[in-house]
Parts: C-alpha cells; sequence; structure tokens
C-alpha cells in the first residue's frame, strides 16, 4: 500500500470516529444534547435560588424543579396556594425560562 493511500484511509476512519463521536453528544426530538443538559442543570439552579429568594428556603426546599429544554416543572408542596403562585412567579422571571409548569399543591390543613 502506498503511503498516500495508507494516509486516505486513516482519513476516512478518522472522520467515522469522529462523526460517531460528535453523534453521541448531539440532540434529538427526544433527548438533549450534554450543553442543552448542562443548561438545564444551570437553569433549574437558578429557579431555586429565585423562588427561596422570593418565597423562602422552607418552601423552597418542599418544592422539586425539573427543567427539560428550558421548559420549568414545578412539583410539590406548599403551605398555602399564594406560595405555589409566587413560587411560578419566582421562576418566570428567570432568564432563559421559556416556561413554567407549576404542578404544586396546597398542603391539606391538619
Amino acid at each position: 500500500m502506498t503511503p498516500s493511500r495508507h494516509s486516505s484511509i486513516l482519513n476516512v476512519v478518522l472522520a467515522a470516529i469522529a462523526a460517531v463521536l460528535l453523534s453521541a453528544c448531539a440532540a434529538t426530538e427526544t433527548s438533549r444534547s450534554t450543553g442543552e443538559a448542562t443548561d438545564d442543570a444551570a437553569l433549574t439552579a437558578k429557579v431555586k435560588s429565585a423562588i427561596a429568594t422570593d418565597v423562602g428556603a422552607r418552601t423552597a426546599a418542599a418544592i422539586n424543579i425539573e427543567t427539560y429544554r428550558g421548559v420549568v416543572q414545578l412539583t410539590g408542596f406548599a403551605s398555602e396556594a399564594e406560595q405555589a403562585q409566587r413560587a411560578a412567579a419566582a421562576a418566570k422571571k428567570v432568564e432563559g425560562v421559556r416556561e413554567v409548569k407549576n404542578d404544586v399543591r396546597v398542603k391539606p390543613s391538619s
């Protein structure tokens, strides 16, 4: 095999490997890219902080936050309906949040 032929085959193999590795990080219709997952994790932390600041740390601790491609879903419990509404309002104010789904429930009074 000539050196130029060997080099051409090596380049094709390296290009194929690069394509496979890059496609593993690419987003699809039903999954996030590594960058999107990182962005969503950062957004989740910002929303948690915003809720703690606006509503209180105790309420923030009782609310679970899931973020997928900028859509934030709040679940968990609040003592009052106003707290659930304020949590959603705080989340909506965070830059990068595209939508908030508020599924926070009010704890039944004992």
